[in-house]
């Protein structure tokens, strides 16, 4: 049955590296099932239902990869969207979280639809690589500040807007140490550091009595308080389209960055360098997001931690599989994942920051056309505290500078119309 689902002889692999290949991936990127919940609590919902959904969603996306599209990628609830989810949507714009769910929900169903009738290779080959990066990283230094923030180690100031607060403090010594733990274990070779990491400062903190104990295994919480909250009666306001825009944008990249850095990880891709069955897989992601709005959870996404199950020898959808099935049995661990308090997922945070800012080695800084609005996109983006407002001011810049420094012949229709779209937005609303 394995060998006809998943051509194990084929890809030169067995059951038993699939199954440890698969729970590799899972120990990788099981700080999610933590950091979720937390960030979305911040936008007023459940943090037991969310924790559900998390599980649940990941596990939706890793069977559909892993039966339908036989890839060796996991997905889970993706960081940056939940971070834009509840900071820009639900703080700065003032929607609801059931209107938010919403949006991802139609994020999910363009998602869908560019992945069944191929328009995505357009969209991705309109946006400029570097402003790609920038996005990405610019996303890694704003999920880098709300770590800090949720440390106390940068706090408000009326003087300099910001200021560096306590140092000394419990949370602001935890949330550095978590981050030394987490660099000293993937140093080491140790997959699982983040996780790791987050359950270790949890247990320093219930140590010393910054933790509440609330038990460790338990049936799961209830889903029903996000399960089909979605709002639908504000998708169609204008300042709405940007941020369901602002979701299948990130969420775009994202995927189709992590599917192929993974697939060349794996020996997967073809003669020509593409991706086969690459449709099967962006539908698996589009899903997973349909399937994790309705649940109560932001966008899920592909995740480049499959990268350490495709280094534990993963090569099949059975690898995705295995880590569905972690997810699953995940869910009985909803009282440890109450009691991760937010500095032991602010060290986790900052570790993720570096990773996704690693891209800008990429950027060709020598061209000021092609540097330039990046460097708007990643300052701007954690300053606005706006995932939506860096990408909308990084659109607009590159347009703006590539005309004034003559080089229009560089702009393509689809850059042009999007930066177009920014600008009418920043006049009218």
């Amino acid at each position: 049955m394995f060998e006809k689902l998943f051509k194990l002889k084929q890809h030169h692999t067995t059951i038993k590296r699939e199954v440890l290949a698969g729970v590799t991936t899972f120990l990788t990127m099981a700080y999610i099932i933590f950091l979720n919940p937390n960030i979305l609590a911040d936008a007023g919902m459940d943090h037991g239902a969310v924790f559900v959904a998390t599980c649940v969603a990941a596990a939706i996306g890793c069977m559909i990869m892993g039966f339908y599209a036989n890839y060796p990628i996991a997905l889970a609830p993706g960081m940056g969207l939940n971070a834009f989810f509840t900071y820009t949507v639900v703080g700065e714009m003032g929607y609801t979280w059931q209107t938010a769910l919403a949006a991802v929900f139609l994020s999910g169903i363009c998602f869908l639809f560019l992945s069944l009738f191929k328009v995505r290779e357009w969209i991705i080959n309109s946006i400029p690589m570097g402003l790609r990066f920038g996005i990405t990283a610019g996303i890694g230094i704003f999920l880098a500040l709300i770590g800090l923030k949720s440390a106390g180690i940068v706090v408000a100031s009326p003087a300099t807007l910001v200021t560096l607060g306590d140092i000394t403090a419990f949370p602001a010594i935890m949330a550095g140490l978590g981050f030394i733990l987490i660099i000293a274990m993937v140093q080491r070779g140790m997959h699982s550091a983040v996780f790791l990491s987050i359950l270790i400062i949890t247990l320093i903190g219930l140590a010393f009595g910054e933790v509440k104990y609330q038990g460790i295994v338990s049936m799961p919480p209830s889903v029903m308080p996000t399960f089909m909250q979605m709002d639908l009666s504000h998708v169609f306001e204008v300042s709405m389209i940007s941020v369901v825009f602002a979701f299948l944008f990130v969420d775009l990249f994202d995927t189709s960055g992590t599917l192929v850095a993974v697939s060349q990880r794996a020996g997967l891709l073809d003669d020509q360098g593409k991706l086969p069955r690459l449709n099967r897989a962006l539908v698996a992601d589009s899903v997973a997001t349909i399937a994790g709005s309705a649940l109560g959870t932001s966008t899920t996404t592909s995740y480049i931690e499959s990268t350490a199950g495709v280094s534990a020898g993963g090569r099949t959808g059975l690898t995705a599989v295995v880590a569905g099935v972690m997810f699953l049995l995940a869910l009985f661990f909803a009282p440890l994942a109450g009691m991760v308090p937010a500095f032991a997922t602010a060290g986790a945070l900052f570790y993720v920051a570096m990773l996704m800012m690693a891209g800008l080695t990429h950027v060709e800084w020598e061209d000021l056309t092609e540097a330039a609005p990046v460097v708007v996109v990643c300052i701007l983006m954690p300053l606005s505290f706006s995932i939506a407002t860096g990408i909308a001011m990084g659109f607009v810049s590159y347009v703006l500078i590539k005309l004034v420094c003559g080089r229009a012949k560089e702009l393509n229709v689809g850059v042009a119309v999007i930066a177009a779209l920014f600008m009418l937005k920043f006049i009218f609303m």
